[in-house]
């Protein structure tokens, strides 16, 4: 505490504690049976790409070779983002393991090679190749950058050695079925006639579990006079199962005043069937709760104009207003618009509460989008969505495991890093390590606009403090002061004893946007570190990363 600030210092004292209301470890690598004894293979070396954005595709790669050298394969593991593109022409066997993002799109470490595949016309007749594709069944474009990456390679002349393996969030036992069938591939003469593996025999999971909560709390935690707008959802239902760390998936359902609209311009009845991706719904349904009808993507816009024969500029518009602009003909031709919507995604928000703690419910932290297109006030669909729900409103939600961003063993030590709704997740891991008696130590970084308005959970953080589960809490308030303060300028300030709690072994946490606060935390850990340890950046580097590899750098980013 002996570099807090004055404003943290009294803070600390509890005298401001009434200037806000009240309202206001690792996971290991994939688990994975011992591959099955196999004579010694034809097949000298392989190369195993990786393209990750959470860490999961590089804790696979990393755990296949080593599995294939203990099969006699000597494995060359190697991000995406290091590969030597030339060097695809002199690859032999090659494995990629890639997960998709967003919109259907690569890790953006995987760009380069993304785009290369894409765009290159060289030939690749020796390659012998295959695919495991890490995705989400939740969302549309299911393992996209997989897919894509796979039908270049077989453009390009590439053999496979055995089919594309596409894998949901539990992926471990498909990932691993794949392997082995890869390893038997490579096992056998490698003549080129020969036919691939067949692929592993899909395996057969439960679907995710679907809960029917009901809304018990929504509160707004900013005061007023903030920009913002952050929501408090408390949701009560039966038989949850969550660990800190994890996340709450949720479909945001369309607004009614907009299926009304759109059923009243087409000419629609709301009440007929339409067989739908193979399940059949009323017209009101598919629009109401499966369909995305809001800033449609250009390649839904392009399906579009197709139907309705009209030439529409690349944009991304809602539908009501492409039936507005450039109406469809009657309603059969709005049944084959419906063929090309794609289902709503659902969106994932950090759990803020822990069962220990709060039993029976799961909480959330919503911060309310609003954007501007074309001089449009816009918002978030499912922030939106989830902003008006009230109390006792039912909810359907499921849990999305986050196996990277768990809490360590009770005696070790954490750092949080989690500026405005980036400390959803603290909260919860704080109230966890409360309510078991962890004796590690905490320490938390918190950052937003203003004290006196968007201090979130300030109330909570304070008990925490004066009952010692929170062992030390630096704030930083952007807007409070002519200069802006935010959470890497107070990490600066500690940096003599944030290098002490790194060199004890604590594990670092950072949650919130990717862009521009976590890169700007990274480059200040960084520099906290070579000052710390009186390196060069190079040294810093790799002292991160053997943090990154002991799964003591973990970040939930978005």
């Amino acid at each position: 505490m002996n570099q807090s600030s004055k404003d943290e210092l009294i803070w600390m004292s509890g005298y401001l504690s009434g200037l806000i209301s009240s309202q206001g470890v690792t996971a290991s690598a994939p688990a994975a049976g011992a591959v099955a004894e196999t004579p010694k293979p034809s097949v000298g070396k392989i190369t195993i790409a990786y393209g990750t954005e959470t860490g999961n595709s590089k804790r696979v790669a990393t755990d296949f070779a080593s599995k294939a050298k203990k099969s006699g394969i000597n494995a060359k593991v190697v991000s995406l983002d290091q590969y030597r593109l030339n060097d695809l022409e002199k690859e032999e066997y090659f494995l990629t393991v890639i997960s998709t993002q967003g919109e259907g799109d690569p890790p953006a470490g995987a760009q380069k090679f993304y785009d290369y595949v894409h765009q290159t016309d060289k030939k690749l007749p020796k390659l012998k190749y295959s695919v495991l594709a890490l995705g989400d069944t939740a969302y549309p474009l299911f393992c996209k950058a997989g897919e894509d990456v796979d039908a270049q390679l077989q453009r390009l002349g590439g053999s496979p050695l055995v089919p594309i393996q596409k894998c949901d969030v539990d992926y471990e036992d498909e990932a691993n079925a794949w392997f082995q069938s890869v390893l038997q591939s490579l096992n056998q003469t490698s003549a080129p006639t020969s036919a691939p593996a067949a692929a592993p025999a899909p395996i057969k999971k439960a679907g995710k579990k679907i809960y029917n909560g009901t809304i018990l709390t929504n509160i707004v935690l900013n005061d007023i006079g903030s920009n913002k707008l952050t929501h408090h959802i408390e949701i009560e239902a039966e038989d949850l199962a969550y660990e800190p760390g994890d996340a709450l998936g949720v479909v945001p359902k369309n607004r009614p005043f907009t299926i009304e609209a759109i059923l009243k311009i087409t000419g629609i009845s709301s009440d007929e069937k339409v067989t739908h991706r193979n399940s059949e719904s009323t017209v009101r349904e598919l629009l109401h709760d499966k369909l995305s009808i809001t800033f449609l993507p250009e390649r839904v816009v392009k399906k579009y104009a197709e139907v309705v024969e009209q030439d529409i500029p690349a944009t991304r518009i809602d539908l009501l207003d492409l039936l507005r602009i450039y109406p469809v003909k009657d309603a059969e031709q709005f049944k084959e618009v419906l063929q090309i919507l794609e289902p709503i995604a659902p969106r994932l928000y950090s759990i803020s509460s822990s069962l220990e703690a709060h039993s029976g419910e799961i909480h959330v932290t919503v911060a309310r989008d609003e954007f501007r297109i074309n001089e449009e006030l816009l918002c978030g669909h499912c922030s939106d969505y989830l902003s008006e729900q009230k109390e006792g409103q039912p909810l359907e939600f499921y849990i999305h495991k986050n196996n990277q961003f768990k809490l360590p063993a009770a005696d070790k030590d954490v750092i949080m890093i989690g500026p405005g709704t980036g400390v959803a997740p603290f909260r919860s891991f704080l109230a966890e390590r409360d309510a078991v008696g962890a004796d590690g130590c905490n320490w938390l970084f918190f950052g937003d606009q203003h004290f006196a308005t968007d201090f979130l959970y300030q109330t909570e953080i304070q008990n925490w403090y004066e009952t010692g589960t929170l062992t030390k809490f630096n704030a930083a308030f952007s807007r409070d002061q002519k200069e802006k303060v935010y959470v890497q300028h107070k990490m600066l300030e500690n940096a003599t004893e944030f290098y002490e709690w790194l060199t004890s072994g604590a594990y670092v946490y950072v949650c919130g946007a990717k862009e521009p606060m976590s890169v700007d935390v990274e480059n200040t850990l960084l520099q906290i570190i070579g000052l710390g340890a009186g390196s060069s950046p190079e040294e810093a580097a790799v002292y991160l990363e053997q943090m990154k590899e002991e799964g003591r750098y973990l970040k939930d980013v978005y």
